[in-house]
């Protein structure tokens, strides 16, 4: 079979093994780039995350008046705004990156003036109105296009809210934090599922006051932001595909230096361990209140048995399931998901997708409204899948290309790029064939 940019061809491996340091966390990445911009001073980030939606990130915030420099690889220096963005008449451009898009309007809307978030046609179906409510109640003015973008932004001199979260979701926290930072008086955010704190670390690190308790986090405005210096940590849902990857393989061994290991983000380790997989954290260390270590994977002799992820848990692992489900063939008992209904307003319908190219590689697999059932002891074969422009799906079926019978083409494999381009040439690495 021919392949162009678009497509990627996965043949099968016998074993992975190897050591790998992966570009930096996105998460923490956007944080920094968005802090980094409007804090005072000049901040030098070193492994920022090489994926475009970062880039989409770094680009705002210098059409906004940041100096965004890169002096040598992996290292990004941002001189920000000192807290006042320069009025902007064109519109922002957030890519694909829903983490732009929701976050930057928080930063937005203390603001004096008007924006427009514009973004592809992707994100420009995602949910917009979960940061509508909050922002308006603080005195923000929005208007979007049947609940999506583009956002048309109204700033205004905001005032304190107690929001609780409808739904989990870590963006939509960041966006409320980032406009109570510049409000005066005390603004609180309450979840009844705790989401990934990468914002509340990130604002401590540059200098803010938050409080935070077991379900809420609270920031007093209005305060200022300083510069800093930082390495950011390894990108753990990067890693997940590799550990999976691993843990597919009886007598595997890949170690990950410098890993991210935030507690929000780290129930894959238990997942893997519950499924059968050997791992190990050593050299475990705090950078800016990140915790960061050495993690070692290795595949069980006995094969991966089974896991069920619903719950808190289905929330913490939202990036990671794709690639979960997509081991569900290859254990002994299967892989049940549920509580996960959010997978579908990501940047595809994710469960569909997960189940088409499921059904495509021969596998039975049940779909629900909120997730999936993915029976164990199937045999997968290789076919063309589907990716629809998810890098995410492109990554995930990437991975289970390598215990199918024959070649796995990979249509749309160039959308890794959106958070890792990287990815294919590390699995060469390490797949040994």
């Amino acid at each position: 079979m021919p392949t162009t940019i678009e497509e990627r061809i996965i043949r099968p491996a016998r074993n992975v093994m190897g050591s790998l340091r992966l570009p930096g966390d996105k998460s923490i990445s956007h944080r920094y780039a968005l802090l980094g911009g409007f804090a005072e001073g000049t901040s030098r980030f070193s492994n920022f995350s090489t994926g475009a939606d970062c880039a989409s990130t770094l680009a705002c915030m210098e059409a906004l008046g940041a100096k965004v420099h890169t002096p040598e690889n992996g290292v990004v220096e941002v001189t920000g705004v000192g807290g006042r963005v320069v009025p902007r008449t064109m519109p922002l451009d957030c890519g694909n990156s829903g983490s732009t898009m929701r976050m930057i309007a928080g930063l937005l809307a203390a603001q004096q003036g008007s924006f427009t978030l514009i973004g592809d046609p992707s994100l420009s179906r995602r949910p917009m109105e979960r940061i509508r409510q909050p922002l308006e109640a603080m005195g923000a003015r929005l208007a979007l296009t049947g609940g999506h973008a583009p956002i048309h932004l109204e700033g205004a001199t905001l005032k304190p809210i107690d929001y609780s979260t409808p739904v989990p979701s870590a963006q939509v926290k960041t966006c409320v934090l980032l406009a109570g930072l510049q409000t005066p008086g005390e603004t609180t955010v309450r979840e009844a599922v705790r989401t990934r704190d990468h914002s509340e670390l990130a604002l401590r690190a540059f200098g803010a006051r938050l409080t935070r308790n077991l379900n809420s986090v609270a920031i007093a405005g209005p305060q200022p932001l300083h510069a800093i210096e930082a390495a950011v940590p390894g990108d753990i849902s990067s890693a997940a595909f590799f550990m999976c990857a691993a843990a597919l393989f009886p007598g595997s061994g890949l170690v990950f230096d410098s890993l991210g290991l935030n507690p929000t983000r780290a129930a894959l380790l238990d997942v893997l361990t519950e499924l059968g997989a050997r791992i190990s954290v050593v050299q475990l260390e705090e950078k800016h209140a990140e915790l960061v270590g050495m993690v070692q994977v290795a595949g069980s002799a006995e094969g991966l048995r089974s896991a069920s992820i619903a719950g808190p848990l289905a929330a913490q692992l939202i990036d990671e399931l794709p690639v979960l489900a997509a081991l569900g063939p290859c254990t002994s008992g299967g892989i049940r998901i549920r509580d996960a209904k959010e997978l579908r307003v990501k940047e595809s319908d994710r469960i569909a997708l997960v189940a088409k190219n499921l059904r495509a590689m021969g596998a039975e697999v049940e779909e629900f409204d909120d997730g999936l059932d993915v029976p164990g002891g199937q045999t997968l074969h290789g076919t063309e899948i589907d990716s629809a422009g998810d890098h995410r799906i492109a990554m995930a079926f990437s991975v289970a290309a390598l215990r199918a019978e024959g070649e796995t083409l990979i249509r749309g494999a160039e959308s890794a790029a959106i958070s890792f381009p990287e990815f294919f040439d590390l699995l060469d690495r390490v797949a040994e064939r």
